[in-house]
């Protein structure tokens, strides 16, 4: 189920009321929680926006960092953009105002955009781990190729949009009637058959998004780490030192980083979604006094994952972190800076250029790269 869609249920809740000192009675919420609900999501749509772009940006702008396991990524920050963009403006707007206000159009479109955005995400974090897995395990030094990377990532795209299409299919907007002279509009789904039909979709969304994603990821993972940890080192094996050595630990670092990255998705996901399955279960989650609080903090918490990525790459990887840094050092140095260091941040190939080519190569040569040409398994 897409992060902000509207309940099957949501009708029978709208006639709750929680009394007249609810903060979170309908069109009555109070002024505090207004302020923290702008300030938090304010916050995670600018830091998103911002982070994945400049994620976005680094990986077309710089060549050192076009490896395929970037590629993904990069799709992984256009998916969390679309997030950003797509979902928690109307999410904010949606809970204040606590009607649908956007028309009918957008009431099919926009929980499946969200619907979308999220099956992207955690295909890609499938992919990624898979093409890992592969080159880690089975020692396949050979990159994939880029059209054949491009050609998954389309795929990625396609598979998603199959599996949130019933989010716009099966959905209705109208108005509802509270109570005499109070009629509000609402979004809802509407299946053909019974509300039993909208639970077994939502929980095997819940399968699909979540769990088995991660039943995935994690296998693949824990044999990655069990190979590196069982790496016999260079000196041990009589083979030649530095270069196999920097790329062990180079795979051991990115390793750490995806992995923290899949922990972080996990673990923003786990309570919007383990409410959201009692929910399903138990329609009387709904007569909950603190429901709709409930869902809204939840929901904060999944939409963090959103921006944690381009902090986790800025902490965690030296590549991305000079990249980062070049950016800014560029925009702030002038078209001259601009012109000359966003190009030769990779080592470029063939000769001449002598001394002021070896001026020019800065940043991510300095600070992380030790070879020319980064394989198969380097972010």
């Amino acid at each position: 189920m897409g992060p902000v869609a509207v309940e099957g249920s949501w009708a029978q809740w709208l006639q709750e009321d929680p009394g007249p000192s609810g903060c979170w009675r309908i069109l009555d919420v109070c002024f505090v929680l207004q302020v923290v609900l702008i300030l938090a999501y304010s916050t995670i749509i600018v830091l998103g926006v911002l982070g994945n772009s400049l994620v976005i940006y680094v990986i077309y702008r710089f060549k050192t960092l076009r490896t395929v396991t970037n590629f993904f990524i990069a799709n992984l920050a256009v998916a969390d953009l679309l997030v950003n963009t797509l979902c928690l403006p109307f999410t904010l707007v949606y809970t204040l105002q606590g009607e649908w206000k956007f028309g009918s159009t957008l009431c099919f479109l926009l929980p499946y955009a969200q619907g979308l955005t999220v099956h992207v995400s955690t295909v890609t974090l499938n992919v990624i781990a898979l093409d890992r897995h592969r080159c880690i395990v089975y020692h396949l030094e050979t990159r994939m190729r880029k059209d054949v990377c491009f050609t998954v990532i389309a795929l990625t795209w396609v598979l998603s949009a199959i599996l949130a299409s019933p989010l716009a299919i099966f959905r209705e907007y109208g108005s509802f009637t509270l109570e005499p002279g109070h009629t509000i509009q609402a979004c809802m789904e509407k299946w053909p058959g019974t509300n039993t039909d909208g639970t077994i979709y939502s929980i095997s969304m819940l399968i699909l998004q979540y769990f088995l994603p991660l039943s995935i990821i994690s296998f693949a993972y824990a044999r990655i780490w069990s190979k590196l940890r069982g790496h016999v080192s260079p000196a041990e094996s009589g083979v030649n030192s530095s270069v196999a050595s920097e790329r062990h630990r180079r795979r051991r670092k990115t390793t750490k980083m995806l992995v923290t990255m899949v922990v972080v998705f996990a673990v923003s996901w786990l309570p919007f979604h383990a409410f959201q399955l009692a929910t399903d279960i138990d329609s009387a989650v709904l007569d909950m006094r603190d429901f709709r609080l409930l869902y809204t903090v939840f929901h904060v918490i999944a939409m963090c994952s959103t921006f944690a990525n381009p902090l986790l790459y800025g902490w965690m990887n030296r590549n991305y972190r000079a990249a980062f840094l070049a950016v800014f050092k560029c925009r702030s140095g002038g078209e001259r800076e601009r012109g000359g260091r966003l190009d030769s941040i990779h080592p470029a190939g063939g000769g001449g250029g002598g001394g002021g080519r070896r001026a020019k190569k800065i940043v991510l040569e300095t600070q992380d790269v030790v070879s020319t040409r980064l394989n198969a398994t380097d972010v």
